[in-house]
């Protein structure tokens, strides 16, 4: 199964761009699902219809044409399916704590639920074989790389903690029951997110491997803009994402020669000018603005003969992967490709095993091969929009 995630900043209008993609893949014989993981879903709006008029159960795939469906995560749908032990333990938390019953269960649906569901679709159909392409319409840059990022934070847990909590509370239940009046979590709560992670396994690879899976970020030609899709194409580098394409939409159209539009036209066609050089070797592929709102899939199967032309939008354009290992001259060393990168942001250090890696705010642990256990990182190079992190092994004294 073909992967593609489109994201980028607010308002660029990745979910259209998403849409017509799916109509372009339909279109080609690809049996093609278009998933919403944005919170605030607009896909089906893009398509103009309302899916729960077509389908009385939410967040399951709706067919809106020949070989194309499209699927809005619902998460209050998705705690019946796969949360139901762990929201009923932090709704009853909540309530014994003073908390009204209707807000308690509101509380309970906390941030990463609807993505963890997202995923766990994304790994059911790849498993099932379900669909030939998958789009996934993610949220703005935030909040996508909390998407990304979640699969190895889980697992980090899973492998470190959870077997601990389990075993203390095993323990410690008896104590724990005759010196508090809060509930403590039951059997089935552990059950519960055990199953949520063996549901989810495998999906780490899935999404990280370049031939399957690639972002395609979406942006158009304004400085604040840009910035944002450069520091985008940095991070999904860093949680090891392959950005395939950019696609850089509501360019003003040639024929539109009114002088109120000519400083406009000026600072787009410098930013474009300048994305094309940001991010070679990686395609910029253009859209210009309409002449009104795309909205049903007559505007939106124009939108994507305009986007795509004769090209295959299955095609991964870009199939390095963003890190890996070497030796060179007898030393271990990490490539990262990450430009944008600037080395005074850039903070190196061991945990668990793993070199995590810190630039700016965000945080990304990248696993470390077998045969670089009980080396650290000596130093740190950055050149051409690559970051060369040296292994050495510490001196026994």
């Amino acid at each position: 199964m073909r992967i593609i995630l489109f994201t980028g900043k607010g308002g660029v209008g990745k979910t259209t761009v998403a849409a017509a993609t799916g109509i372009s893949l339909a279109a080609r014989g690809f049996k093609t699902l278009v998933m919403s993981v944005d919170a605030a879903h607009s896909l089906a709006d893009a398509f103009d219809r309302d899916v729960a008029l077509t389908d009385h159960s939410h967040g399951t795939p709706v067919a809106v044409g020949e070989n194309l469906w499209i699927q809005e995560v619902d998460v209050t749908e998705e705690i019946g399916r796969h949360w139901k032990d762990i929201s009923g333990y932090i709704t009853t938390l909540l309530a014994v704590t003073g908390v009204e019953e209707v807000l308690a269960e509101e509380l309970a649906i906390f941030p990463g639920m609807e993505e963890v569901s997202a995923l766990l679709y994304v790994n059911q159909y790849a498993r099932e074989k379900a669909f030939d392409a998958l789009l996934l319409d993610c949220a703005p840059t935030g909040e996508s790389l909390r998407f990304v990022s979640l699969p190895p934070t889980l697992d980090w847990y899973m492998k470190k903690l959870f077997r601990l909590e389990r075993s203390i509370l095993k323990v410690a239940r008896p104590v724990a029951k005759k010196m508090t009046d809060l509930p403590l979590p039951p059997d089935r709560y552990f059950d519960n997110v055990q199953s949520l992670a063996q549901k989810l396994e495998g999906v780490d690879a899935l999404l990280k491997d370049p031939k399957t899976t690639t972002v395609r970020l979406v942006t158009n030609a304004e400085k604040i803009v840009i910035k944002e899709t450069q520091r985008a194409f940095m991070y999904f580098g860093l949680y090891g994402f392959t950005v395939d394409a950019v696609i850089v939409n509501r360019l003003l159209p040639d024929g539109v020669l009114d002088p109120f539009f000519d400083k406009w036209r000026k600072t787009q066609s410098q930013f474009l000018e300048e994305a094309r050089g940001y991010f070679d070797p990686v395609p910029i592929f253009t859209l210009p603005l309409m002449d009104d709102q795309v909205l049903g899939t007559a505007a939106l199967t124009a939108l994507g003969r305009d986007l795509w032309g004769t090209r295959n939008p299955a095609d991964s354009f870009r199939s390095d992967p963003p890190y890996r290992y070497a030796k060179r001259n007898g030393k271990y060393v990490l490539t990262l490709d990450l430009p944008f990168v600037d080395k005074r942001e850039v903070d190196l250090a061991m945990a668990s095993g793993d070199l995590v890696v810190r630039i700016g705010n965000v945080r990304h642990h990248i696993p470390v091969p077998r045969m670089l256990t009980g080396f650290s990182p000596a130093g740190a190079k950055v050149e051409d929009g690559r970051l060369t992190v040296r292994f050495t092994r510490p001196e026994v004294r």
